[in-house]
């Protein structure tokens, strides 16, 4: 059994209510409900939050709605403790994990991603997407993914990518065992720098609605 896994909490700070605030004409939270049902072969779609309102919101559109105690809810709990709860309070043997707050993701780059990961399981004991970072990077005053003395094309860098955290999608027990979304040995999923958008401040909020009234990534 796969299900969905949405994490939403009350309290965000640097932009206030952002999983309920108005987005396009809805909201994070609803939009990535709404997708998440649409996907093919998900048997259901968690909603785990510390947020009565968010939970009444998520039990409206179906989806189940977990409550989260208040510690793994705060602002300084390790992640890896949120991971583990998590999983422990989800009833289904593999688990997309799925944030809110990637709106741009599209439809059938979710599919892609659940028939890459169950395709490539003999490989690989995960999948999360990345997406690639072709950028001068420096640390502690000097560069750190190329040579100062002989700088190449940007898009001649190394291929280095981030973790976006559209989607993730592992075992239940391996999310338990390893605390994590991620997996010992994952396949490291390549997505645009668009449908990669990871709201985080209040001009990702802008960008990314911008961009979602513009496409409105629904199939």
């Amino acid at each position: 059994m796969i299900k969905v896994l949405i994490p939403v909490r009350a309290g965000s700070v640097r932009v206030k209510n952002k999983n309920i605030k108005p987005f396009a004409d809805s909201n994070l939270l609803t939009i990535k409900v709404e997708q998440m049902k649409r996907i093919k072969g998900i048997d259901g779609v968690i909603v785990n939050s510390n947020s009565d309102e968010m939970l009444e919101i998520a039990a409206g559109l179906g989806a189940e709605a977990v409550k989260r105690d208040e510690y793994f809810a705060s602002s300084t709990v390790c992640m890896n403790e949120v991971y583990k709860n998590m999983a422990e309070n989800s009833d289904c043997d593999t688990i997309i994990f799925a944030d809110a707050t990637n709106p741009l993701i599209k439809d059938e780059t979710i599919e892609h991603c659940i028939k890459a990961y169950f395709e490539n399981l003999d490989e690989y004991d995960s999948l999360t997407t990345v997406n690639e970072i072709k950028q001068f990077m420096w640390q502690d005053g000097k560069p750190i993914n190329y040579d100062a003395a002989n700088k190449p094309k940007s898009q001649d860098l190394p291929d280095i990518v981030a973790l976006n955290h559209a989607i993730s999608i592992i075992p239940r027990k391996l999310m338990i065992e390893k605390m994590d979304i991620i997996g010992y040995k994952p396949n490291l999923f390549k997505i645009d720098s668009v449908e990669a958008t990871d709201i985080d401040n209040e001009i990702d909020f802008e960008f990314a609605e911008f961009m979602y009234k513009k496409y409105r990534m629904v199939n």
